[in-house]
């Protein structure tokens, strides 16, 4: 099996140059090769101008702005050259198959011997892709299918040919998992693979169905939405992120490839006011907005949605369904049994979209868990259309098909009110097209809570975390409070865990499967005792997480955190105090505090002001690691890649980073046990602060962007806080301050800015709309 160590992409557009970005997040050289252009004097404008394009979007298909110097780019015409040393080749140009194949002959004369080609089509069947090519290139030739954006979308489908080799589609598979981060779903060589082939259907159902049933758009993505458990987008709100404008080639490409008796066919048709729409301009989110736009020349900003009877816009609504309220507490059911609009609309695009995915097995993958898993990773749905269906419950939805005169899919009557997925013996295992239940099988190295969690009870459990083994000898704490918020019952279960390790166990790991590790504190607490002026009440809040947090700090034995989405707050805080971290990539940290009008109160300014002053790159003086904590602290700085909280500090330079969310897990727990060979617990340190003249430097800077305009009057309440906090107190640099010291001073400051009306406003303002309020 050869190592990835160099890559080339051709095509530099949207999906081609995202696909070179996360190759060069994954830290390997890549070339990136477009047309010459045909304007100017750089024949390589077309490659550049992507690269840099990547460097001002967001979000960010660069998870460091540093890794675009890992990109090389350059023109088909005259670079081909570059891609003489490289490993893998993917083709991401336009989808016409008499350019593609004038490409790979390009590629078969340039490319190395053993070299992997592979495309990143989503229509065009690998036969027709290689079709009189040299033997070679047919062996060493697959597709690699890409959901845009690259960097975010974990799916990558691959289909492979009769003759391609086994060492390539490993090779690629193993990078693909380890490097890039995805999780590879094998496909059967047909139309639209997977995920396009049902997510297109869902969408024109989507689409047809709501001018058809006089449904409103924000009434469509209300219910296709969180009810099912898709994206809050729906359909309409996802076709103006995806464009409108490529809608038509999709659908006809579609209506093409498929065979006659393909049900996409009964829901094939392209609206004239989408036509329209896309011939005035109006595109989606790129052009002059589309089902959804700002209103042109509005002094404030007014959402509109578009009258899919007349075509004019109107000011967007929140829908109020009977249907949708019902769903919250009564589920998948309740919505679609539901006779209002709503739920009949839900219902005539739930019975199809399901059905159909029913239909396709095995016709375009060989069971349900890969199609539950591409609609999974590739729309973004939290439950595949399996999983959908057992909510549903199998018997119910066929005779409720059978019963509106619609066709039971093969798979449905084999299920015969059995459900899809089922545990049995602490092993999830799924339905085969046979009508036996296997199980599902987990990559080599994949350990999951998940799984876990259905073998075994946890060692110990409240409201809001668990403590499970997760084997030899490592216990792993789990936040499962609403978006794992830290409460009084958390801080509970770490000193649980604090006692409990000692006896018989080695290490700890910090980590939960929720799409967050933990939004910080539960600030709604806080604003109970802020309005009844409890103040006792504030103060124990705040000595609780410090002495919980110190206590994790300096326990015997090695504590590992593994964050993964938003480890914001006193999430970041838990982080800080961990002996190691072994993150997600896509981990995205910050000490968010002033957001809200108080300081970071958990331990965050101490273990900051330790991490700045200790940096061996620091200058020297009390005062530069100060100003970088007062300067991160105070703009609520958030890292928005593991990469990024290495430069801030958020993490250490030696934490480790890990690209596939499934095996995040695996390698903490790897960590820890590493950590335990011969541990001891970090000893109590102290550092010089600047004191006074800090402060008052500090305060000073903190006046001049009040006058500036650049800051509120309580934003510069709070910001002489957090100056006196970090300046040490009544100190000097002659002198030190330790940790106590230190956890006192953010214990003052809190108790002093939760007394501000100011800051009440902005916490109640927080709940409410979780968005900060400039006060």
């Amino acid at each position: 099996m050869i190592e990835i160590k160099k890559a080339a992409v051709f095509g530099a557009g949207v999906m081609g140059a995202g696909i070179a970005a996360q190759i060069a997040n994954a830290g390997v050289p890549v070339v990136l090769l477009d047309i010459a252009a045909e304007d100017g004097d750089n024949r390589s404008a077309i490659a550049e101008r992507a690269v840099e394009k990547l460097l001002k979007t967001d979000p960010a298909p660069l998870m460091h702005k540093r890794n675009a110097h890992l990109i090389t780019t350059g023109n088909i015409d005259d670079d081909m050259a570059l891609i003489a040393d490289c490993d893998w080749i993917i083709e991401a140009i336009i989808e016409r198959l008499d350019l593609k194949q004038s490409l790979y002959k390009k590629i078969q004369a340039a490319r190395k011997p053993g070299s992997i080609v592979s495309s990143n089509t989503s229509t065009i069947p690998l036969a027709r892709l290689t079709g009189g090519m040299p033997g070679d290139f047919q062996s060493d030739f697959l597709i690699t299918h890409f959901f845009n954006p690259p960097r975010y979308l974990r799916l990558l489908e691959m289909v492979t040919g009769e003759r391609t080799r086994g060492h390539a589609v490993n090779t690629i598979h193993r990078f693909a998992d380890f490097r890039l981060g995805k999780t590879i779903v094998p496909c059967k060589d047909t139309p639209g693979f997977i995920a396009n082939r049902i997510g297109i259907y869902w969408l024109q159902c989507g689409v047809v169905g709501a001018m058809d049933m006089g449904i409103g758009v924000e009434e469509a993505d209300a219910v296709l939405g969180r009810p099912m458990g898709i994206p809050k987008t729906g359909v309409f709100g996802l076709l103006d992120m995806i464009g409108l404008d490529l809608m038509p080639h999709v659908l006809g490409s579609m209506a093409e490839a498929l065979p006659e008796q393909d049900p996409f066919h009964e829901v094939f048709r392209e609206p004239e006011l989408i036509n329209r729409m896309i011939g005035d301009g109006y595109t989606g989110r790129k052009g002059k907005g589309g089902f959804y736009r700002l209103k042109p020349e509005a002094e404030e900003k007014i959402k509109e949605a578009i009258d899919l009877e007349t075509g004019e816009y109107r000011t967007a609504q929140k829908p109020k369904l009977e249907s949708v309220a019902k769903a919250k507490k009564g589920g998948l059911r309740a919505l679609v049994e539901h006779p209002d609009k709503a739920g009949r609309y839900a219902w005539w695009v739930l019975a199809r979209t399901l059905s159909y995915a029913a239909r396709l097995v095995p016709e375009i993958a060989d069971d349900i868990v890969a199609v539950d898993d591409a609609m999974r990773l590739g729309y973004n749905w939290k439950y595949g259309p399996f999983e959908l269906i057992d909510q549903l419950g199998t018997g119910w939805f066929a005779d409720r098909l059978r019963g509106d005169g619609l066709p039971v899919p093969p798979l449905l009557e084999v299920a015969a009110d059995r459900s899809f997925y089922r545990t049995e013996n602490g092993r999830l295992q799924f339905l085969s097209t046979e009508g036996e239940y296997h199980d599902v099988i987990r990559p080599e190295g994949v350990l999951m809570l998940a799984d876990i969690k259905r073998r075994r009870k946890p060692l110990a459990k409240n409201l809001s975390a668990s403590l499970w083994d997760i084997g030899d000898g490592v216990l792993c704490l789990e936040f499962h409070s609403k978006m794992n918020s830290l409460n009084p019952f958390i801080l509970s279960m770490i000193e649980t865990a604090i006692d409990l390790v000692p006896k018989g166990y080695r290490g700890l790991v910090i980590y939960n499967e929720a799409s967050n590790f933990s939004v910080g504190a539960n600030i709604g607490l806080l604003l109970v005792a802020m309005k009844l002026r409890a103040w006792f009440a504030v103060r124990y809040l705040v000595r609780r997480g410090q002495n919980v947090y110190k206590a994790l700090k300096h326990a015997p034995f090695p504590v590992v955190g593994a964050p993964a989405g938003m480890a914001l707050g006193g999430g970041c805080e838990i982080l800080l105090h961990c002996d190691a971290v072994q993150a997600h990539a896509e981990t995205y940290t910050g000490l968010v505090e002033v957001g809200v009008g108080v300081v970071p109160g958990w331990g965050g300014c101490k273990e900051m002001l330790l991490r700045w002053s200790n940096n061996p790159d620091r200058r020297g003086g009390p005062m530069p690691p100060v100003i970088k904590v007062f300067e991160i602290i105070g703009m609520a700085t958030v890292a928005k890649s593991a990469a990024e909280a290495k430069d801030l500090l958020f993490l250490r330079p030696d934490d480790g980073v890990t690209m596939n969310r499934d095996r995040l897990l695996a390698d903490a727990k790897a960590r820890a046990l590493a950590l335990a060979e011969d541990y001891a617990p970090p000893s109590a340190p102290r550092i010089s602060l600047p004191g006074e003249t800090g402060r008052l430097a500090m305060s000073m800077a903190v006046d001049g962007f009040r006058l500036s305009g650049k800051a509120t009057t309580h934003d510069a309440t709070v910001g002489k806080a957090l100056a006196a906090v970090l300046s040490g107190g009544n100190t000097d640099f002659l002198e030190t301050v330790g940790e106590d010291d230190l956890l006192d001073l953010e214990r003052g400051a809190i108790d002093a800015l939760a007394r501000h009306p100011a800051t009440i406003a902005r916490v109640a303002h927080m709940l409410k709309t979780g968005k900060p309020l400039r006060n």
